[in-house]
């Protein structure tokens, strides 16, 4: 059929729109039928074939307005904060409906702030007042706009880092009005390179934890409290970045991260996190210090443009209350750090015998591997544990997994399809070995 003749055959608009059986608007149903049959009048003119019938395109583009775009996904990477699955795995958190008292203070019965929802359980845990911003990257700007701008801010050139797509520090000082100035090498800073670098306009004396790299060898930098003492001695307050979060002593487990508690009994004035990492929250960025410093952040009028709405305060409340009463295993970050190889291996083995006895056409085996911590934290840092690794096919099984209710996502390696369930809730198990059966 040459393309007049294809142009020809295609439907009408009003036809098209009425053979949809879906609960949409009959505007919408003529909308979008219109612009699905431009596209292939476009196709047809270029020579192209069509890759689905009109019919079918317009059910696809209704169905993806109709449902919702962001998905719950089973996550069998191993990788524990997935920068692209959302990072932190949120535990349940009671999300009011309607209205809820986010600025309204029901003991006095009178306006009130919504840092109080966050704040309590902050100084509880870190020992210091805190307040919540939309990001870790906000939580810099906001530090440096206000106690720098119009000043110098002194960094060891080794902790000029990239935090990811592009935040880098050096830019986001240039922005909050601060100047740089780097002192030391990219392997060595001492602490008289920071002595020797202050002047009548030095504002800040920053410390950032490289939380996405890692500098072996002949390196070394002073230690928070060394940078401390010498803020004292020079009347400079110490702001330290941590970036991961990390509020619990995780050794134990293999994970070794500064704490901020660490940092503020130092003597610093301002710490700076992530809510969204380790502390297995939202997406926040969490400043914590000396009260006069928290009170001048804030005043700063970006602070109102950088704060959180009540869906992120309520999450987050969850995140910190169960940190603070040690509920370890209703915080999924938490709980999938402190699993045992053993305990994933014995989860594993259950699932290949299953996969093996079901006469699919799949051999599943259980190989050792390692998880990764991930989300731009505990670089060279991982843990062991073991994979399930299910071949022939690994390809059409990986697309399969990803188009099935819920998607599961995996990886290849090998030409085998690697699951690793410690990222995998036990209550998924069951679901994850559907999909590979279907």
């Amino acid at each position: 059929m040459n393309a007049r003749d294809q142009l020809r055959s295609l439907p009408g608009v009003d036809e098209l729109a009425r053979a949809i059986d879906l609960p949409a608007p009959h505007a919408l149903l003529v909308s979008e039928a219109r612009a699905v049959l431009e596209e292939c009048r476009e196709r047809i003119r270029r020579g192209e074939t069509l890759a689905e019938e009109p019919r079918e395109a317009l059910e696809r583009r209704l169905r993806a307005l109709l449902g919702p775009s962001l998905r719950r996904v089973i996550n069998a990477t191993g990788v524990i904060l997935h920068t692209n699955l959302g990072r932190a795995p949120l535990p349940a958190f009671p999300a009011p409906a309607g209205y809820c008292n986010l600025e309204y203070d029901l003991d006095a019965g009178r306006r009130g702030k919504r840092d109080v929802h966050a704040a309590p359980l902050l100084e509880r845990l870190l020992g210091a007042p805190g307040i919540v911003v939309n990001n870790n990257a906000a939580a810099v700007f906001l530090a440096l706009h206000e106690l720098a701008c119009g000043g110098e801010v002194i960094v060891s050139r080794g902790e000029l880092i990239e935090i990811g797509d592009g935040f880098r520090i050096p830019e986001i000082m240039q922005r909050s009005g601060a100047r740089l100035v780097e002192v030391g090498t990219t392997n060595r800073t001492r602490i008289d390179d920071y002595r020797h670098a202050i002047t009548p306009d030095t504002r800040l004396l920053m410390r950032v934890h490289p939380s996405n790299f890692v500098i072996q060898g002949f390196a070394g930098r002073p230690s928070i409290e060394d940078l401390c003492a010498l803020g004292r001695e020079r009347g400079i307050p110490v702001y330290e970045d941590l970036g991961s979060g990390c509020l619990t002593d995780l050794s134990p487990y293999g994970v070794h991260e500064p704490l901020p508690q660490a940092s503020l009994r130092a003597g610093a004035g301002l710490v700076s996190f992530s809510g969204d990492k380790l502390l297995g929250g939202p997406q926040a960025g969490i400043l914590a210090g000396k009260p006069d410093i928290i009170q001048r952040l804030r005043r700063n009028p970006m602070f109102r443009a950088l704060r959180v709405d009540k869906l992120i305060y309520s999450a987050l409340e969850q995140a910190l209350r169960l940190t603070l009463l040690e509920k370890w295993d209703e915080l999924p970050v938490l709980r999938m750090i402190r699993l045992s190889p053993e305990e994933i291996a014995a989860r594993a083995r259950a699932l290949a015998g299953e996969l093996n006895a079901a006469g699919a056409g799949i051999q599943a085996e259980i190989v050792k591997g390692e998880s990764l911590l991930g989300g731009g934290s505990t670089p060279g840092q991982a843990l062991p544990t073991y994979l399930l690794a299910v071949s022939p096919r690994a390809a059409e099984l990986e697309r399969r997994l990803r188009s099935h209710t819920p998607p599961v996502i995996a990886r290849i390696d090998n030409d085998r399809l690697l699951l690793d369930l410690r990222t995998v809730d036990p209550a998924d198990d069951a679901t994850v070995l559907r999909a590979l059966l279907a």
